[in-house]
Formats: C-alpha cells, structure tokens, sequence
C-alpha cells in the first residue's frame, strides 16, 4: 500500500468526509475505490479501441446495390407522378 497525500478544497473535503462517514468507510478508501474504478474503465475503454481500431474494413453496401456495389438501374425512391408497380 502506498500513502499519497492530496489537497482538497473546505467543500469537497467536508463532502468526502460526510459521506466517508456515512458509508462507514474512510476518505482514504473512498479515493482509492474511486481511482481503482477509473483504472479499470480506462482499461477497458483502451482495449475496446484497440480492437475496433484493428479490425479489417468493410465495405458497406446498399441493400439495392448491383453485383459491383452501386445502385442499379431502378430509382432508389419513386419519382412524382409516377405509379409503383408498372
């Protein structure tokens, strides 16, 4: 365990030590959970990007695309005065 001193203002130390109390736990502890969660969500944030980061690119496609990936010949969305169906 390693000690470490921080300095807080008059509002935020009486706050921690109010709520230390309240949860019966010290200020102490209280920073070191903090920080330990922090840690880990950092952690776990980096590892996501570095997967997303590495992954192969895809090649997005319309569900109306043609074999070579662009839109075919039938309009993407009914043009006015035209009926669908004929």
């Amino acid at each position: 365990m390693k000690n470490v001193t921080i300095s807080l203002d008059e509002e935020t130390a009486h706050w921690a030590k109010v709520w230390a109390t309240e949860h019966d736990t010290s200020v102490s502890k209280l920073v070191g959970d903090l920080l330990q969660e922090r840690m880990q969500e950092d952690a776990e944030y980096r590892g996501i990007m570095e997967r997303f980061l590495t992954r192969e690119p895809r090649k997005m496609r319309s569900r109306r695309a043609g074999a070579d990936g662009n839109p075919g010949r039938e309009p993407l969305r009914p043009r006015p005065g035209k009926r669908l169906g004929r």
